[in-house]
């Protein structure tokens, strides 16, 4: 069977890059995990985060993937290396991509970084932002009230606009011209995040950019899936199976009407 390429996140929000990854390579297998009991992983400890990632990782790794994707920016800054010595296939983060991105991007040398209060704390963007460019200047600001509505399905409502403005409102003085997505529940939430922030600051989606690094690992590798494949995706959470399956049908829509899916809910981080 073809192996998968692993998606982990601590809920929904790493649906953002399957999205993208779906997308880009839509012959590769998914094999997604979102830790939805446990959400948000933001507020908690750097330690308990890391111990949850193994969790997921070592359950995981019994279905045989070509590669892990943790898709999760708080778990990246507290657990990629460890989990990169952990096991014996590629490992990928979603917060350089995005780095590198914004790096890329920026002409006023200001880059925005939004995320949860834990990856925020960690200052993982500025480290990664300030290797690529010591010039560039980082302004960041936690967001932890965007998760849980990405989380309840509630990131089209109004209530959801009102939110974000607040949240927000700081950084409309700032000449930053792009915008770190640095949660991976965040693109759920563009449309508001575009509205606040206006057209002259550009929305850096490291989903994006995390689907463009796996690629090109994949190539690297000789490992991409063959023409002739037909995905066949799996889809796991801990948590309220209807939530997740309801917001991921919603967010993936055509992508997995494409393929066949397997929706399964163990009982890993009850």
């Amino acid at each position: 069977m073809q192996q998968a390429i692993a998606v982990l996140d601590s809920g929904v929000g790493g649906l953002t890059v399957v999205k993208e990854v779906m997308r880009q390579l839509p012959r590769e297998r998914i094999l997604y995990f979102g830790d939805t009991a446990r959400a948000p992983y933001g507020p908690r400890a750097a330690e308990e985060i890391a111990a949850f990632t193994r969790e997921i990782v070592d359950y995981l790794i019994q279905y045989k993937p070509k590669m892990i994707v943790i898709a999760c920016n708080t778990a990246t800054a507290a657990a990629l290396e460890e989990i990169r010595d952990r096991v014996p296939i590629p490992v990928i983060g979603v917060i350089n991509p995005g780095a590198r991105a914004a790096v890329g991007r920026t002409r006023s040398g200001i880059v925005g970084v939004i995320g949860t209060e834990g990856t925020v704390r960690s200052g993982a963007y500025e480290a990664a932002l300030k290797r690529l460019s010591s010039r560039v200047e980082v302004v960041s600001r936690a967001c932890p009230s965007f998760v849980p509505l990405v989380e309840d399905g509630n990131f089209r409502s109004a209530r959801a606009s009102e939110i974000v403005a607040h949240a927000l409102s700081p950084l409309r003085g700032s000449k930053m011209d792009c915008l770190i997505l640095g949660c991976t529940h965040y693109p759920f939430l563009t449309d508001c995040i575009s509205r606040v922030m206006g057209p002259e600051v550009h929305l850096i989606n490291s989903a994006e950019e995390t689907a463009r690094e796996i690629q090109d690992v994949l190539r690297k590798s000789n490992d991409l899936a063959g023409e002739e494949e037909t995905p066949l995706h799996r889809f796991f959470c801990s948590g309220d199976p209807r939530k997740f399956r309801r917001i991921a049908e919603d967010w993936l829509d055509e992508q997995i009407r494409l393929a066949p899916v397997v929706w399964q809910f163990p009982r890993i981080g009850r």
